[in-house]
């Protein structure tokens, strides 16, 4: 078995730099894309919530216990973002 084994390693020896440098390149390489994934799925999403005009209603109490005085259950949530009960505090 130890010489088969020996022979093996002898034998993939010449280009184990090549797949190490390969597999290196990879994995660095994935590694940029998930991190180029998770920063875009993340700008996306701050993008979605921010169109959320719950602060900005009349009715928005900002208490933890009733957020909104006409529809407390879709308040600060994605259903709020077209909410026709909206009116502007300003």
């Amino acid at each position: 078995m130890i010489p088969i084994l020996r022979s093996l390693i002898q034998a993939v020896q010449p280009f184990l730099v090549a797949i190490c440098f390969a597999i290196a390149w990879s994995f660095t390489i994935l590694l940029g894309w998930t991190l180029w994934s998770t920063v875009r799925d993340t700008t996306a999403r701050a993008k979605q919530m921010h169109e959320i005009p719950c602060p900005n209603c009349q009715f928005f109490t900002n208490d933890h216990r009733l957020k909104c005085t006409v529809n407390p259950i879709t308040a600060n949530t994605e259903q709020a973002i077209d909410c026709s009960d909206y009116r502007s505090n300003l």
